[in-house]
């Protein structure tokens, strides 16, 4: 079984900034494309950043030049860095990893249980 833990949230003031990391364990052969969402309250859940196992990355238009994504596939985890953070960014962080746990096609699709970020003076 594959497992995704976050960590890394926290209540934080309007510009500082906070970094998030999220660490895959468990069977994994290969690993598709990996992002990171966000749900506000009374929002729906939203994507906020991309990155594939070959490291292009996909940066929404709200948070470009703020946010940024990275991996280390040698320890199956990636990190969102978030700068300059809103008090509409407030919000539920969580990621999402598929691929296979398998050469034989045996895949995986596995969302992490969220680390909160809360953004308030």
């Amino acid at each position: 079984q594959v497992q995704l833990v976050e960590s890394g949230g926290g209540l934080v003031q309007p510009g500082w900034s906070l970094g998030l990391s999220c660490a895959a364990s468990g069977s994994i052969f290969s690993m598709e494309d990996m992002e990171w969402y966000r749900q506000a309250p009374g929002k729906q859940r939203e994507l906020v950043a991309q990155i594939t196992v070959y490291g292009a990355t996909k940066i929404v238009d709200s948070v470009k030049g703020r946010f940024t994504i990275s991996r280390d596939n040698g320890k199956n985890t990636v990190y969102l860095q978030m700068n300059d953070l809103k008090p509409e960014e407030t919000a539920d962080y969580c990621w999402h990893a598929h691929g296979f746990i398998s050469p034989r096609g045996n895949r995986f699709d596995t969302w992490g249980q969220g680390t909160q970020v809360t953004v308030s003076s």
